[in-house]
């Protein structure tokens, strides 16, 4: 089993952390802690193999906690779970050796993916004492294929119409700078809301839109924001 311990100063994503992590086999929970000093505690107590860390926490942030795991060379792996989506604290995790990112809202299928790919590196690992480079390749390395600038065009999810998506993200650019909601696009396309989502779920798939996900009384509330820089995504699909 992996010792994985959360630490997530709000109680409402922790759940939905532990939730996850549930679905999951070969993974057991610790503990969830809601600041550094208290996720410290629990690394100086317990097998700690995983930790899925938050950045934004009150007192001592978690790049901060990340950085003196680092400096006492524990062996211990780090996952960030964080809405923090500037590069300059990407790039300072990864300098700090996260073994994946998450940003914040995400899907339970991500979530998965980074669990299971630290698992099975974890594993086989842990089973060896000397690799090939070969081996290590497969294990490390994405195989890119050759002939990539030739690939086709993607066929749009089942369902989806070019015609219509052009209209739904005509007016997310529109939108600019600012947030917008499914209610807000439905109204000035005059298309459905059950529609508009399942456009919008694709262009966030994809990185076109930003999804955010906002904490409040009753069911979590989703607004969206216009990424420009990953524009050309859309002409992979014909």
């Amino acid at each position: 089993m992996i010792n994985v311990l959360i630490v997530e100063d709000d109680p409402m994503v922790a759940e939905f952390n532990k939730r996850y992590l549930k679905e999951i086999d070969g993974f057991f929970l610790v503990g969830v802690a809601h600041s550094v000093n208290e996720a410290t505690k629990v690394i100086n107590s317990k097998k700690v193999d995983l930790m899925l860390l938050d950045v934004y926490m009150p007192g001592e942030n978690g790049l901060t906690l990340l950085s003196k795991i680092r400096e006492e060379k524990r062996e211990l792996d780090v996952i960030l779970i964080t809405a923090a989506s500037d590069v300059d604290k990407i790039q300072t995790a990864l300098r700090y050796g996260v073994v994946d990112y998450l940003i914040k809202p995400f899907e339970f299928e991500r979530f998965q993916q980074a669990l299971t790919s630290y698992q099975n590196k974890h594993l086989y690992l842990n089973q060896q004492s000397k690799m090939k480079q070969k081996d290590l390749d497969e294990l490390l390395l994405v195989k890119q294929n050759k002939y990539a600038i030739a690939e086709p065009l993607k066929p749009l999810p089942k369902g989806l119409s070019r015609k219509t998506l052009n209209t739904v993200f005509d007016a997310v650019k529109r939108q600019r700078n600012t947030p917008f909601s499914t209610d807000e696009i439905a109204e000035v396309t005059d298309i459905s809301r059950v529609s508009i989502r399942k456009y919008l779920k694709f262009l966030n798939d994809i990185h076109v839109i930003d999804k955010t996900l906002t904490y409040g009384i009753g069911r979590p509330l989703y607004s969206y924001m216009y990424n420009e820089s990953n524009r050309s995504a859309l002409d992979k699909y014909e």
